[in-house]
């Protein structure tokens, strides 16, 4: 049986206004990962393979997870993020719309760039809305036939994605659900009728301790 476990990279470089300078963990998401490995460990957790997307962050993050597995990983662009500074540079330049420096901002803004992103709105942009969400699907259709648990390392967007894909959320509920997964959080699927079903979601295990409540962070 297939299962496929999707993780959130750890904290990312945070102060970072592009999409190269946010693409490393910042000292906390090297911790979660290195927590997030030692309870898979504890656990015993064993993979059959582990895929990654082919970013810093998400590479850094699977290093520190470091989870047993018998073969090599897997890097995969098709388990990229967006590239949310990106469309946001384009929606400035082209609406006027400004990427916020406020947390508070930043969960106006999301929806409002996914809006016109989904609409074609944004003259430029290096995939559309549309092919973002096929290349996630074509993603997980392949990991799903594979046998035994996947571990796949990649970003929020992405997570949301498969949120969206596997309970038909609208643009409204897919934006909350990308605003709300958390850095090195895990999330489960398993294959039914060529559908994937959740089992699990945004789960933190690894951090639910009062020593490291300070370590759960979205940003």
């Amino acid at each position: 049986m297939s299962h496929i476990v999707l993780v959130r990279h750890g904290q990312a470089n945070t102060v970072a206004r592009d999409e190269h300078g946010y693409d490393r963990l910042s000292p906390l998401g090297h911790r979660q990962s290195g927590w997030l490995g030692d309870h898979f460990r504890q656990k015993g957790d064993v993979f059959a393979q582990v895929w990654t997307g082919t970013l810093r962050r998400h590479v850094e993050t699977a290093d520190g997870v470091a989870a047993e597995t018998p073969d090599p990983v897997t890097r995969d662009a098709r388990l990229n993020e967006l590239e949310y500074f990106t469309l946001s540079g384009l929606l400035a330049d082209q609406h006027g719309i400004t990427l916020p420096d406020t947390r508070e901002g930043f969960v106006r803004h999301l929806p409002c760039l996914f809006r016109h992103w989904q609409d074609g709105r944004l003259e430029g942009a290096p995939e559309s809305f549309a092919q973002f969400e096929d290349r996630v699907r074509d993603a997980l259709a392949e990991i799903s036939a594979l046998r035994g648990r996947t571990l796949v390392v990649t970003s929020g967007g992405l997570i949301g994605m498969a949120m969206r894909l596997t309970l038909g959320l609208e643009m409204t509920a897919f934006c909350n659900i990308c605003l709300s997964i958390q850095n090195t959080s895990v999330s489960s699927w398993l294959p039914l009728e060529g559908q994937l079903a959740l089992t699990q979601f945004n789960a933190l295990p690894h951090l639910d301790t009062p020593d490291r409540l300070f370590a759960q962070t979205h940003i």
